[in-house]
C-alpha cells in the first residue's frame, strides 16, 4: 500500500488495503490460509503496463514494487480440485467509485481507461452450491465500453 508498504495477511473476507485514505494498492500476494489441492491464480492491471501476461499463483507478487504504480483491476481464479469444490468471490474499492460489485471465478474487478487506483480488496471462498455474496453493482467498469 502506498506510503505503508506490505500489510499483514488477512483471511475470510477481511479487507486488505485501505479505504477513505486515497492510497493506492501497488502489488498483491494471495495464498490459501490452509493448503488446498490446487492453486489460487491472479493477475492485475497495472498503471502504464496493462494486464500482466502471466497469471501469478500461491503467494507470488502481482503488480510492482518500488515503482509507485497503481493497480487498477484484478482477476482471481482457482485451479485443480479446489476449483471443483469452491467458487472464489472478490470485490475492490476503487478511486471515485468506492466499493464495487462482487466478481467471481476469474472475472475482472476494478476499472479500465479511467486511471483510477485500487485502494482495497476483499476475497472469500464459498463451497460450490452455496450462495455467495452478491449485489447490483458492477464489478468492472471500462470507460471505453460505455
Amino acid at each position: 500500500v502506498q506510503d505503508i508498504g506490505w500489510q499483514n495477511y488477512v483471511i475470510d473476507g477481511e479487507q486488505a488495503g485501505t479505504d477513505h485514505q486515497s492510497k493506492r494498492l501497488e502489488a498483491i500476494k494471495i495464498k490459501f490460509a490452509k493448503r488446498k489441492n490446487g492453486n489460487i491464480e491472479y493477475r492485475t492491471h497495472i498503471q502504464d503496463i496493462g494486464w500482466e501476461n502471466d497469471w501469478k499463483r500461491n503467494d507470488e507478487l502481482s503488480g510492482t514494487s518500488h515503482q509507485s504504480k497503481r493497480l487498477e483491476a484484478i482477476q482471481i481464479r482457482l485451479t485443480g480440485q479446489v476449483a471443483e469444490e469452491y467458487d472464489i468471490y472478490y470485490r475492490v474499492h476503487a478511486q471515485n467509485f468506492g466499493w464495487m460489485g462482487w466478481a467471481k471465478n476469474g472475472e475482472e474487478a476494478g476499472t479500465a481507461h479511467y486511471s483510477y487506483r485500487l485502494e482495497a480488496i476483499e476475497i472469500v471462498m464459498i463451497p460450490k452450491g452455496h450462495i455467495g455474496p452478491s449485489d447490483d453493482l458492477a464489478s468492472f467498469i471500462d470507460r471505453n465500453a460505455q
